[in-house]
């Protein structure tokens, strides 16, 4: 059984606080009495309502202090390193989206790149106990080969994003290399629960059927050639997370990547369906969404899913949040934040 438990004494600063799995692990940690640094340039990728409704929670905590900046602006970052001295950084600040990043590649590079540079130097000049920072399975491109292990080939990204989460991953190695510096990278396999982000699917599906809209399911209306998907609950994923926090890369390697995901992958139709039922149960009335199918997407293949073998032999991590609840969970959430009947 897993035991190490987060050390109260410690400064934990995190970027992109405002977001949705910042926001749930600033919450994680203030309810164990740790001190955080929640940092956010509150963008206005999606709604800025939600990353305030988020900040909102988090106000009320003692130990929380809430900075606006961007980790692009190095002097911005250069100054929170030396007026709160962190113990613990998690970088989970950039600029997500894979089809974003083809209208807007500026802001990519600006955040994900540069941002990261900056991190990085500051972890370098004002030396840390770990950083970990958020990589993504986007990383592994076109591979076909399920699960996708840590191992695996991932030089031939397919999008900008992917790109620059890939170069995270070389620009911490070497600065682990060079500098010490304990880092692990995470890569995130679709998130989802409540407060969640508005261009994930499920809460895309969710907003077009109160619009009156169809959703677009992009198999060819072939049902035997079904997309399968990692579907990981927001708390599972923060459980992880916040194990790995007090387990740094030690010895002669100081720099791990993990993939953290389900490792459980669901069907995209059943996905929808389970969605359909916890609507219906939130609603009390029965819920369909209006469907059209179109061809498969370019670059889209059948499954993928996490192996994350490596991560429960670290730290112990293992989901235990089946879509049937999660879902729910967001569900509610959504239908009581909303006011929908």
């Amino acid at each position: 059984m897993y035991q190490k438990s987060l050390d109260p004494n410690k400064v934990y600063l995190i970027t992109g606080a405002a977001g949705f799995i910042g926001f749930y692990l600033s919450k994680k940690l203030l309810d164990q009495g740790c001190t955080v640094i929640g940092i956010d340039n509150v963008n206005d990728y999606y709604d800025v309502n939600l990353k305030y409704a988020r900040l909102e929670q988090l106000e009320p905590y003692e130990r929380f202090t809430f900075v606006k900046g961007d980790i692009s602006d190095k002097d911005f970052i250069n100054g929170i390193f030396e007026k709160y001295k962190p113990n613990i950084v998690v970088n989970l600040a950039a600029q997500a989206g894979v089809r974003y990043s083809i209208e807007n590649p500026d802001v990519y590079i600006q955040s994900n790149v540069i941002g990261f540079y900056n991190i990085l130097e500051a972890c370098r000049h004002n030396p840390v106990d770990h950083l970990v920072y958020a990589s993504s399975s986007s990383v592994y491109g076109a591979n076909k080969k399920v699960p996708f292990e840590e191992t695996d080939f991932v030089d031939n990204p397919v999008s900008l994003y992917a790109s620059t989460k890939k170069s995270n991953e070389l620009m911490a190695h070497t600065y682990s290399h060079l500098y010490k510096i304990p880092a692990t990278g995470l890569r995130f396999f679709t998130v989802y629960g409540p407060i969640g982000r508005p261009d994930m699917a499920y809460f895309g599906f969710t907003d077009k059927y109160f619009a009156g809209e169809p959703i677009k399911i992009f198999n060819n209306g072939d049902f035997e050639y079904d997309l399968y998907r990692d579907f990981t609950y927001i708390d599972d994923i923060v459980v992880g997370i916040e194990r790995l926090i007090t387990s740094p890369p030690v010895n002669t390697v100081a720099h791990k990547v993990y993939n953290i995901g389900n490792n459980s992958p669901e069907k995209l139709m059943t996905f929808i369906e389970t969605l359909e039922k916890a609507l219906s149960n939130s609603l009390g009335r029965e819920v369909q969404f209006e469907k059209v199918f179109e061809p498969i997407k370019p670059g889209d293949v059948p499954a993928t899913y996490a192996s994350t073998d490596r991560l429960q032999q670290a730290v112990g991590f293992k989901p235990e949040t089946s879509i049937e609840e999660g879902l729910q969970k967001f569900s509610d959430w959504y239908v009581e934040y909303y006011k929908k009947s």
